[in-house]
């Protein structure tokens, strides 16, 4: 479908009924941007009830990986579907589940013998490493980051930290969690500037919160993104996870990466953390790992994923369709998308980029392949947060026909399919430059 294509005011009549049937049932909780209702999607584009089309720069928030409705996923599901729909792997066996398990041991960003545990999110993949961890060390103890998010279950809610919304009225939180800075080098935790920034925020790490707060022995794992996401898409330098897979193993720590956002070809590579040059002990990944269906989990070295049966498990964690889904997107990752990712990813960076002469709102743009944060300002030297206009930004983009979404306090996000074109990724920074013009007029 060519996108944009707007035919009707946004909502269309068709969009604004179903959203207020689904004000009368449907959570609160629920974040809404904007009213956009889908219809059906192809590749990058999607079509609203009322028949226009957008450019999808979302992805279902980075879900939607090989696109939407990708044929041969699609045939993958309907071709599993007609076999079996169930028989939980937690009792039984069967193929697509063993088959997925190997597909995933060979693209592990560690050495094996490996091993997965299937879950239905990545809150619960997070959750299966937290006990994991627990259970491999006899360690009770957590460590997280500032602005960090891992789910929504009170476990990985303990060590979630983006916003204190997702925390509000839950607590108290799982014990055993601490927190320290993470390496947002835009906006140094200890004060250096982004040319100087690198790991220094681990300062605060091992000087205080293992000094003070938790002894390193009681300490069972450490849980990072390698690439920040709903914290504002904060890409570390790479000395940061240099230093903290050196701080892990001189104390006997697992180091977990949380790939949920991040893994699956979205950086260039199948996982972020291979960017960093780092060997982490233990991988969770969701989203975009079976292009749309409900699919987590967690990948750890076998010597750690040692627990016996019983001691975790899941009734639909590994579902057969889920896992025939995954593996037709693994193979398409590994054909062609994590390469398009790459090369897209850097003419989507660069172009951004170029609009910061243009437009001073911009303080940052940060990204790998096709994870790209802009952060915005009201002004390059105070970095004052320009979160209300963020905001702004986020809706006009949706008048043009783009779908985007908001990252961390002040930041955009582009996360769209990895199927995504060089022409597609122009609209993409054309649409982007009109909303910042029309945001920035009101000023």
């Amino acid at each position: 479908m060519d996108a944009p294509n707007l035919k009707t005011p946004l909502p269309g009549p068709k969009a604004k009924a179903l959203i207020e049937r689904d004000g009368k049932v449907v959570s609160p909780s629920y974040t809404r941007d904007y009213p956009f209702v889908i219809a059906r999607g192809v590749g990058a584009t999607v079509e609203d009830v009322d028949g226009n089309v957008f450019l999808d720069c979302a992805a279902g928030i980075a879900v939607n990986s090989t696109g939407h409705s990708h044929p041969k996923v699609v045939a993958a599901i309907v071709d599993q579907a007609q076999k079996f729909l169930h028989m939980s792997g937690t009792d039984f066996y069967y193929e697509p589940q063993v088959r997925l398990g190997e597909d995933l041991a060979a693209t592990a960003p560690f050495p094996g013998p490996v091993r997965t545990f299937y879950a239905n999110s990545g809150t619960e993949a997070n959750e299966a490493a937290i006990k994991m961890a627990r259970y491999h060390t006899k360690r009770f103890g957590i460590l997280g980051f500032l602005g960090s998010f891992h789910g929504r279950t009170l476990g990985s809610l303990s060590l979630t930290s983006s916003r204190a919304i997702q925390r509000r009225g839950f607590g108290p939180m799982q014990g055993g969690t601490f927190h320290a800075p993470y390496a947002t080098c835009y906006r140094c935790p200890v004060g250096l500037t982004p040319d100087r920034c690198g790991a220094e925020c681990l300062d605060f790490l091992e000087e205080q919160v293992l000094v003070h707060l938790i002894s390193p022995d009681d300490v069972a794992a450490v849980l990072v993104e390698p690439i920040q996401g709903e914290g504002g898409y904060v890409v570390p330098a790479k000395a940061f996870h240099e230093r903290l897979r050196a701080l892990t193993t001189k104390h006997g720590m697992l180091l977990m990466v949380d790939e949920v956002q991040s893994g699956m070809g979205r950086t260039g590579k199948m996982w972020a953390i291979e960017h960093f040059g780092v060997q982490p002990d233990v991988v969770t990944a969701a989203k975009g790992i079976a292009s749309g269906l409900p699919l987590g989990v967690a990948i750890a070295r076998s010597d750690v994923m040692a627990w016996p049966p019983g001691a975790h498990a899941s009734t639909f964690g590994g579902n057969p369709v889920s896992c025939a889904a995954a593996i037709a997107t693994i193979e398409l990752l590994r054909e062609s998308l994590v390469k398009n990712a790459a090369e897209v990813g850097e003419h989507l960076l660069a172009g951004l980029r170029a609009l910061m002469d243009k437009h001073p709102i911009i303080g940052d743009v940060r990204g790998k392949g096709l994870m790209v944060g802009v952060e915005l300002v009201r002004d390059r030297q105070t970095k004052e947060r320009a979160t209300e206009e963020r905001n702004a930004v986020v809706d006009e983009a949706f008048r043009r026909g783009m779908l985007i979404l908001g990252a961390g306090r002040n930041a955009v996000r582009f996360s769209p399919p990895l199927v995504l074109s060089k022409a597609q990724a122009d609209t993409a920074i054309r649409i982007f430059d009109e909303a910042l013009t029309a945001v920035t007029a009101r000023k």
